[in-house]
């Protein structure tokens, strides 16, 4: 006599870390792996969030914002900047009013083009940036030790495979 899925002794705490814990061990593995990266992700996220709030009194926005002019010295245009954060030319206008507002960020004509503007960061704005930066390092680094040295490349490594399949997907989908 079959056991119903009611009847199925849950497998233990061990064997379940995760929202994918729902799904059984043996089948639908395409979903649970993803679904144990987007927890994984997500985690990260949420602690990282945590720990900006909590220090700095900041958040992952501004982090992201601030990141991202940490590349560029020289400044990038508004527009830019939005394609590299990936959100509306109103969100980094209301980040850059609010960071120009603390000394963080100024906003300098582009000298090719006087009708754009171009937001760099201050030599104010680099240092807060440059000790949240090694902080949030560090709190990457805690999170990662359990895995160990060897097992943190192990998994750098196999996440770069799926990146270069996922590349490759995604080229042949765009008919590239």
């Amino acid at each position: 006599m079959a056991l119903s899925p009611r009847d199925t002794p849950a497998p233990a705490i061990a064997d379940r870390p995760g929202r994918e814990a729902g799904l059984s061990h043996d089948d639908h593995q395409a979903v649970r792996l993803w679904l144990r990266l987007l927890t994984c992700s997500t985690q990260i996220e949420q602690t990282i969030r945590s720990h900006l709030q909590a220090q700095f009194g900041t958040t992952l926005s501004r982090f992201d914002y601030l990141a991202q002019l940490s590349r560029f010295p020289e400044g990038l245009r508004m527009k830019t900047l939005s394609e590299y954060l990936m959100v509306t030319g109103g969100n980094v206008t209301g980040l850059t009013d609010q960071l120009v507002a603390e000394g963080w960020v100024e906003r300098v004509a582009d000298p090719n083009d006087r009708r754009s503007m171009i937001v760099r960061l201050t030599p104010q704005g680099v240092r807060q940036f440059d000790t949240m930066a090694a902080e949030h390092e560090k709190w990457l680094e805690q999170l990662f030790a359990p895995l160990g040295a060897a097992g943190a490349r192990e998994l750098y490594a196999q996440l770069g495979q799926l990146r270069e399949v996922l590349d490759r997907a995604t080229d042949q989908g765009s008919g590239a």
